[in-house]
């Protein structure tokens, strides 16, 4: 793979070939570092298994750690696209910096693959198609679960951010009419070491059920305070915390808690007929086999799914354009809103003009944690 990449935060960098003039370029900015790295090392990870030749052409790869930080994935993209003519971007990890990214997208011209599930208006949304599943659609499976198991009353904490108001914002939406009341509604920083006095007002409220929104380690925070205070009703997270090192930073805490999760996941645990059953394991074979047993997560394989979409899209935009142009990108952007059937290991892409996620219900499964690992919940 030629994959020049360039690391901040005080990583060493590693620069090999430059692209050739007709090859593809692909920019990615992930957060190998910082509060979420517990999604962007798994994505960074995951780039060497992407694909390096897409309809006859070379794919090069400028990968960049943007340390958790929007105006550093900013300064990636921008730096990719004035220096290598970057015809497609991937990232960023967490919604904040996939928002910066995606304006930067809109203004320049440039397709973005987000890895996160970032709402989006306007010119961002129409350059901009996400590999992780809709908010909605994993909001409706927890829901459905709440539902099935009497849970009225929902007590809720959450980042302070995009991630977490997309979320609440979903929540209130998705609740109504079925009866269940979600208050308090409490906040905290992705940096944040404690939560204690949002948990202590949850408790005091004790709540038939706790939703969590939250993605990677920092999700462990609210399931170590509700067990130090005794909180003993079910836990739910979202799937941003569809990660090992959640379950390892919370121990015996997160031990019951159920989430939506992507079939990658639970890869082994699928039915045989599910179409995300075959590509799942294989992607999970060779991930574990360069990083180690147990070592895949739901995040390294959005970026697999980034390059699924990639190599179904490029060579249809081939067709019209040469790779570097305005016009390639262009072409590239109107292929990928057009992609069908591309089976991934987070489900099955279908994009429309009207829908920039492409998921159903083939995209989600839920799970909970039994014995420090995912059990899939039939």
């Amino acid at each position: 793979m030629q994959l020049r990449t360039v690391l901040l935060a005080g990583v060493a960098s590693l620069s090999l070939c430059a692209p050739a003039l007709a090859d593809v370029t692909i920019c990615v900015t992930v957060s190998a570092t910082g509060p979420a790295a517990s999604l962007g090392a798994p994505e960074y990870a995951t780039i060497p298994m992407l694909p390096t030749e897409i309809g006859g052409e070379t794919v090069n790869y400028v990968a960049f750690d943007d340390a958790t930080d929007p105006t550093a994935a900013v300064r990636n993209v921008r730096k990719c696209i004035e220096e290598d003519s970057a015809d497609l971007i991937i990232g960023s990890s967490a919604t904040p910096g996939s928002i910066a990214v995606a304006g930067v997208g809109a203004e320049t011209g440039t397709p973005v693959i987000s890895l996160s599930p970032v709402g989006l208006e306007g010119e961002a949304n129409e350059w901009t198609f996400r590999a992780p599943q809709n908010v909605s659609q994993m909001a409706s499976a927890l829901i459905g679960h709440m539902e099935a198991n009497g849970v009225t009353t929902l007590g809720a904490i959450g980042y302070s951010d995009a991630y977490g108001d997309q979320w609440f914002a979903e929540m209130e939406r998705a609740l109504e009419g079925t009866g269940i009341t979600m208050a308090p509604v409490e906040r905290y920083a992705r940096n944040d070491t404690s939560v204690t006095g949002q948990v202590l007002r949850i408790v005091s409220a004790n709540p038939d059920a706790v939703l969590v929104v939250s993605s990677g380690t920092p999700g462990a925070l609210p399931n170590i305070a509700l067990g130090e205070r005794g909180y003993d009703g079910q836990i739910y997270h979202t799937h941003g915390s569809a990660s090992l090192d959640f379950i390892r930073v919370a121990g015996e805490a997160a031990e019951g808690t159920v989430l939506p999760v992507g079939p990658i996941v639970v890869a082994e645990q699928l039915p045989d007929d599910h179409p995300s059953k075959d590509i799942g394991m294989k992607y999970t074979a060779a991930y574990e086999d360069e990083n180690g047993a147990d070592s895949v997560s739901s995040f390294g394989g959005h970026m697999y799914d980034a390059g699924q979409l990639a190599a179904a899209a490029i060579p249809v935009a081939l067709e019209a354009a040469e790779p570097g142009t305005d016009a390639f990108r262009s072409a590239l952007r109107d292929a990928l809103e057009g992609v069908e059937e591309v089976v991934g290991v987070h489900g099955v892409f279908n994009m429309t003009p009207e829908d920039h996620f492409g998921h159903d219900e083939r995209s989600r499964v839920l799970v909970t944690i039994e014995g420090g690992a995912w059990k899939y919940m039939e």
